[in-house]
């Protein structure tokens, strides 16, 4: 992956990245989640109590966690793999659908003592008005653990890059996280982590990518410095040395830091937001995959803002193709000019 940071940045730059990032090959290892939707409309409350009623006209489903990271990786050219663990239900069966229907190739482990995580949302007006999850965070069992590990002897073949996707429903235990990156460094391949509760269990990633939140809460800091994220970049150095390090910043863009380098803020162009669900598994595949092209982090980061922006414009989980990308590079680049 290349160092470069600044130097010559241009639509025609990153157009010839999103180009090769349609060559590279990527396994996703991490929680899968099923995303439901009940979409209806509601025109009155409830006699029963003061709720809304909500008149279900449709439903639709998903690939959330890590595969919706997966199916943008798809969406943006890529062929991707992915490992995670499902229930014996129909959630876990819709899951493999899904994931076939949309080109990814999948190994999912199922462990009937488990159900498949499923979050159920009910849609009306184009308004979220309830969340319903079916889910465990116990860690997976060392059987489970053990096909995994099978499995990848066949998934990992051609892998360029490795994705850890960690929801916190109990794929990635510190312990299998730490021998997982250990593994794929000795064989070569980049590993790159979307962490929630932990870091000491991935340290040796090549990039560690979280919200300024999780930021916060991974490195203990207090909420006022949540807004802070240069002094979060610095804390997190310290746990996971050697990293390179992007924080999401919503609407605000990211900092990113390559290792050993000064941190720096890549804004964003910010159109109108309908939902921002699922727009970090977008920028996790589109900052990766971008890195595993040849681009710098900086060059990464802009068509992850880009990718980002696409898909904050729909409702519900969505993903971000490769022409949409190409449509925002532009703004993107200005915005960020315009800032620098």
């Amino acid at each position: 992956m290349s160092g470069r940071r600044r130097g010559r940045i241009d639509v025609a730059r990153l157009e010839s990245l999103l180009v090769r990032m349609a060559r590279q090959q990527v396994l996703v290892i991490g929680d899968v989640l099923l995303d439901a939707y009940l979409w209806g409309v509601s025109e009155r409350i409830s006699p029963e109590a003061p709720v809304p009623v909500v008149r279900v006209e449709r439903e639709s489903f998903a690939l959330g966690g890590a595969g919706n990271v997966a199916r943008n990786l798809v969406a943006l050219g890529a062929r991707c793999s992915l490992v995670g663990v499902v229930g014996d239900d129909a959630a876990g069966q819709r899951i493999a659908e899904l994931a076939l229907a949309d080109g990814i190739e999948i190994d999912l482990v199922i462990d009937p003592a488990r159900p498949t995580s499923a979050k159920s949302r009910v849609v009306a007006r184009g308004q979220q008005m309830l969340r319903i999850d079916r889910e465990t965070e116990t860690p997976i069992s060392s059987q489970t653990r053990a096909e995994i590990l099978d499995g990848l002897e066949r998934t990992s073949a051609k892998a360029r890059g490795v994705v850890l996707v960690d929801y916190g429903k109990g794929m990635l235990p510190r312990a299998f996280s730490r021998s997982l990156i250990g593994r794929f460094t000795r064989a070569g391949i980049p590993v790159a982590v979307d962490p929630k509760h932990d870091l000491i269990g991935y340290r040796g990633a090549a990039l560690v990518k979280p919200n300024r939140a999780e930021a916060a809460r991974l490195v203990g800091a207090a909420e006022t410095a949540i807004g802070d994220s240069l002094h979060l970049i610095d804390r997190l150095r310290a746990r996971v040395p050697g990293a390179d390090l992007a924080i999401t910043e919503g609407a605000g863009g990211m900092t990113i830091a390559e290792a050993g380098e000064a941190p720096i803020h890549v804004p964003t162009a910010v159109r109108e937001i309908f939902d921002v669900q699922g727009a970090g598994d977008t920028t996790m595949a589109a900052i990766w995959l971008a890195r595993l092209a040849g681009g710098s982090l900086l060059e990464s980061a802009l068509i992850a803002n880009a990718a980002a922006g696409v898909v904050v414009g729909k409702i519900g989980t969505a993903s971000a193709h490769r022409e949409e990308v190409g449509e925002r590079l532009s703004e993107i680049i200005d915005a960020f000019r315009e800032n620098a």
